[in-house]
């Protein structure tokens, strides 16, 4: 993709259904580039408005610095021309500031930043914090609004007149208040995007509250249904949306909510079920055992 304005990338984001592709390890935990490289190119053949490499599905918890940039790269390099790549940066403001940099030299085309590592912030703080990270990159940049990182709509605000490539404000805490005060005080200036686990769980309610796009984790082993999910979910077929939540999306959480940290590793579970292994988590996430994975064949199925 070429290189496009912050606004620009930001309407494409909007648009669409979002892809956060799992980052693909091999049996000793070491990045498996050609099989993620491959993987890229076969969700790049489905209809995604945006392509978040090493994000919260793709462990960027536990990658390094220089794991993250290698994922960057080679997202980039095997995306679709069109499909905007989106770079995460995140722990202290200045290994943020280091990131957001290595993703613009990668070719990235917005950051997504995560919260700050273990310190709780004031608003204040948040407020320097996405400032600088803001200044240190020509993107577009997204704050991931989870954890100890809960902007409240004066900060959002403030950073909005402060920022002029801040894009995009993404949701993982679920505080329907909160967000219907954001969105009354910036709204449209922003990209909103339903960022809680699994955000199909979310994404009726969060519609009207201008969120037009969620972060789908299941998009990676069950993208046709995603997509589905999510046409339906635009074009107010409710009947399909409840009937979809009923028959794979409640159960599939069920599943998910079995063990801390689930969220991530069930998605590598689906990659397993497909056909399309992408290797293990990483401490200090675990695997879903053989009972597990059985399960979410038997859902997958349903679906397929």
């Amino acid at each position: 993709m070429t290189t496009a304005a912050p606004q620009d990338i930001a309407r494409k984001l909007g648009s669409g259904l979002l892809s956060f592709p799992v980052t693909h390890l091999r049996a000793d935990g070491s990045f498996d580039e050609a099989a993620y490289r491959e993987n890229i190119a076969w969700l790049g053949g489905y209809d995604a408005s945006g392509l978040f490499a090493a994000g919260g599905t793709g462990e960027f918890f536990s990658l390094t610095p220089a794991e993250v940039e290698q994922v960057v790269s080679a997202a980039v390099a095997e995306a679709p021309e069109g499909l905007p790549v989106i770079a995460p940066a995140g722990y202290g403001t200045a290994t943020a500031v280091e990131m957001a940099r290595a993703a613009q030299r990668a070719g990235a085309h917005g950051i997504l930043l995560l919260p700050p590592y273990l310190t709780e912030a004031s608003q204040e703080g948040l407020v320097a914090h996405v400032r600088q990270v803001c200044a240190a990159t020509d993107l577009g940049v997204i704050i991931y609004s989870r954890a100890n990182a809960a902007y409240t709509e004066t900060a959002v605000a403030e950073l909005a007149d402060r920022c002029p490539n801040l894009i995009g404000f993404k949701d993982g805490i679920g505080n329907i208040e909160q967000m219907t005060r954001i969105y009354a005080a910036l709204g449209d200036r922003l990209t909103y995007v339903g960022g809680l686990p699994t955000a199909e769980m979310f994404a009726l309610p969060y519609l009207a509250l201008g969120v037009t796009t969620y972060s789908s984790a299941i998009y990676n082993f069950v993208p046709d249904f995603a997509l589905a999910f999510y046409r339906a979910l635009r074009r107010g077929d409710t009947e399909f949306v409840r009937t979809a939540l009923n028959d794979f999306v409640i159960p599939y959480c069920d599943l998910r909510n079995r063990k801390p940290g689930y969220a991530v590793s069930i998605i590598k579970a689906g990659m397993k079920v497909i056909g399309r292994p992408a290797g293990p988590v990483r401490s200090p996430l675990t695997d879903l055992d053989d009972v597990e994975l059985a399960e979410l064949a038997d859902l997958v199925k349903k679906v397929s």
